[in-house]
């Protein structure tokens, strides 16, 4: 998978990436992640791409041209118009459904703005998805595209040790993730659940589904909704409703 990144700050993005999991998965050649410089293409021999809005106002805002070129430098090197996604607080909220809906694509384009926003022309123009991972104000869409490779990473074959760890992570069936133990069996007075240290494999996993749900219905409630529970779940759900 290749993750282009439209960037005033190509450093930011290369010194994020190349390292954990997703430095590892570069250096395996499972995914690439290509840092494009906007400056590159400002078309002044100032490296300028930004100016002051139009109507007046704060601040400055990105200039389409520069934002253009550079869109068209990836499209025309991968041969097809890719999903281009928008860093703002104003987009949809990044998920792990959306996670896994971004990890089928073989091409994936992220700008980030910077100052008062980019030019609304060219965002009309490039723009396939507005996307935000949270209800806050950042600098600039860097730390998001990083946070969005993150996560689009682990879902690609191959780039975690364990494939099947994916599957029981937070989010799976939006369902928080169980409780996790290991060595010693005993810490400050604390024991590991027996459950877990009684190699039946099939009672270990339905402890764990249990817990998942649990969790979620303690930390996160609104996700039981659109969670995908199987019948055990709603009879576990209805036997902790009629404990309360």
């Amino acid at each position: 998978m290749n993750f282009h990144v439209l960037t005033l700050f190509p450093e930011m993005i290369n010194d994020g990436v190349n390292t954990s999991i997703t430095g590892r998965a570069i250096s395996k050649g499972l995914i690439s992640v290509n840092a494009v410089n906007i400056r590159d293409f400002a078309g002044n021999k100032y490296g300028q791409v930004d100016d002051y809005p139009y109507g007046g106002g704060a601040g400055m805002v990105m200039q389409p041209g520069p934002v253009y070129r550079s869109y068209e430098s990836i499209k025309e090197k991968i041969g097809y118009k890719p999903r281009v996604i928008y860093l703002t607080p104003q987009g949809k909220v990044f998920n792990q459904s959306m996670a896994e809906e971004f990890a089928e694509e073989k091409d994936l384009v992220f700008l980030c703005g910077h100052y008062e926003g980019i030019d609304e022309r060219v965002l009309e123009m490039i723009v396939t998805d507005n996307v935000s991972i949270g209800d806050y104000v950042l600098t600039g869409g860097e730390l998001p595209s990083m946070v969005m490779i993150d996560a689009i990473s682990r879902l690609v074959p191959g780039v975690l040790n364990n494939d099947v760890s994916a599957e029981f992570e937070s989010f799976n069936d939006n369902l928080l993730e169980y409780p996790q133990y290991t060595r010693p069996a005993e810490f400050m007075g604390k024991e590991v659940p027996p459950i877990l240290l009684s190699g039946n494999h099939p009672k270990v996993d339905e402890w764990r589904r249990q817990q998942s749900i649990l969790r979620t219905m303690e930390r996160r409630p609104d996700l039981i909704k659109d969670a995908n529970l199987t019948s055990a779940d709603k009879k576990y759900i209805r036997s902790l409703e009629e404990n309360d």
